[in-house]
């Protein structure tokens, strides 16, 4: 591994409350997770009222991914270069605004737009805080700790999406799942430039523009495909000419960046070996975890009768297992190492997904769900304080902002991949069961058995790479 010094303006306090400062940023990051989740509940309700049909409603959710994948990387080094805390609160304030915008839609080219701002507001949040973190815990064993709490929140957010969102739905309305978002963005803007100090002088440069320019279509072109893979199959011709236009346009970019005299992406970052290992763990990881959460949550509804808001409450166990040992990662961390808590981890998440593949269609929650969802809270709890403290371990200051976005367009493209490719499986052996004369209910939940397990394969593919891999 290439381990990179960080410099001194980066280890200089940027704050005197620096415990309360990661809780403000990592409420930020809880608004971007929570976003691409809570959204799903109202959909059918938001259809009727705006007169959405269901091709429509998609695109909902591949609007906010698509920018929010798409500029990742690009934010990440814009905040390397015109500083995290600006570039920070620039993100959070748009997100704010665009999150308004699409509480008050009264159309859906409306809500649409204020979705895909909402994207690019968050693909400049989500890398500057990751990178203000660093700054703030300069010490491997503090950052750990930080990086502990990190989780814990970002892991909140994932499994609370459908929980709010049927709250909010059913008492409030669709519009207050974008509402929500604005006053806790605006706690945000308000106590981060009190606690954080200004970012540093920078250092003058060009922006390699034709690097951003092709990275950013190379990654919207990839979302694109597997969104438009996962409705409309992968051999349909949109995804294959949106695969090979990222194919194309990816190739180019690694050209313009070999010859950049300043490049948007270092190719030289990819020694760290630490940091490479950690992004291809997110990336195998959110493609379990996205796939998992969506069909946990279809499964509860369709499959055993439960409504938005009981689905939801019955997440709450996996939750806070999840919080609790997000927390006690770091220690572990700091006993045994980050690659054995991650493998540990990884296997602790495969059981969970290979016990709850076995549930029935008459599943009972507190016999056959609760148990599963248990473990997979624990496996994830550690897997995600683990991963992202493989990905900025020794991270230079200058670079903390592209570490930032390399691991969360991980994560996007992970998730992406995970419920297109997982989805289609899932979709073919229902449909397998269906014409094979099983039931409606048996046919759905023999097609989330098979999710549940190309998820489980993915963790335990995860675990083997970390195994393997070579610490340089």
């Amino acid at each position: 591994m290439t381990t990179l010094t960080i410099p001194t303006a980066a280890t200089a306090p940027r704050s005197a409350h620096r415990w309360l400062a990661l809780g403000v940023l990592a409420l930020a990051q809880f608004l971007v997770v929570l976003d691409a989740s809570i959204v799903n509940i109202a959909l059918p309700v938001l259809g009727r009222q705006l007169g959405m049909d269901t091709a429509a409603l998609a695109w909902v959710i591949t609007a906010y991914v698509l920018a929010f994948g798409g500029l990742l990387l690009l934010g990440g080094r814009l905040a390397d270069r015109y500083g995290h805390r600006r570039v920070f609160l620039f993100g959070t304030a748009g997100f704010v605004a665009a999150s308004a915008l699409a509480g008050f839609s009264v159309s859906s080219e409306m809500l649409l737009g204020a979705r895909a701002l909402q994207g690019v507001s968050a693909a400049l949040l989500a890398p500057a805080a990751l990178a203000l973190l660093t700054h703030l815990f300069p010490d491997d064993r503090e950052r750990t700790t930080a990086l502990g709490v990190w989780g814990a929140v970002a892991g909140i957010g994932s499994a609370a999406g459908v929980l709010l969102g049927g709250v909010l739905t059913a008492t409030l309305g669709w519009e207050s799942v974008f509402f929500v978002n604005v006053p806790v963005g605006a706690l945000v803007l308000i106590a981060i430039p009190l606690l954080v100090t200004r970012d540093g002088a920078r250092t003058p440069g060009r922006l390699d523009a034709a690097g951003a320019v092709t990275v950013t279509a190379a990654l919207v072109a990839l979302v694109g495909a597997l969104s438009a893979a996962e409705q409309l199959g992968f051999l349909h011709p949109l995804p294959l000419v949106l695969f090979a236009a990222a194919l194309v346009l990816g190739a180019v970019f690694i050209a313009v960046e070999r010859r950049a005299v300043e490049p948007l992406v270092p190719l030289s970052v990819f020694r760290n070996r630490n940091l490479a290992l950690g992004n291809v763990v997110m990336l195998l990881g959110g493609a379990a975890m996205v796939a998992l959460f969506f069909a946990l949550s279809v499964f509860m509804q369709a499959v055993l009768g439960y409504d938005a808001l009981t689905a939801g409450l019955t997440q709450l166990p996996l939750a806070g297992v999840l919080v609790l040992v997000a927390g006690g990662a770091p220690a572990l961390i700091a006993r045994l190492g980050t690659r054995p808590v991650l493998i540990g981890s990884l296997l602790v998440l495969a059981a969970g997904l290979l016990w709850l593949a076995a549930a029935p269609s008459d599943a009972a929650f507190l016999t056959q769900l609760l148990g599963p969802t248990v473990l997979i809270g624990i496996g994830l709890g550690g897997a995600v304080v683990a991963t992202t403290q493989l990905a900025v371990d020794g991270v230079a200051g200058g670079e903390a902002g592209l570490a930032g976005g390399l691991i969360n367009t991980s994560q996007q493209i992970g998730g992406a991949v995970g419920l297109a490719v997982l989805g289609t499986v899932a979709g073919l052996r229902t449909a397998a069961l269906t014409a094979s004369g099983a039931s409606a209910a048996d046919a759905m939940t023999g097609g989330f058995s098979w999710l549940f397990i190309g998820a489980a394969g993915l963790a335990l593919l995860g675990a083997a790479t970390v195994a393997v891999w070579r610490r340089g």
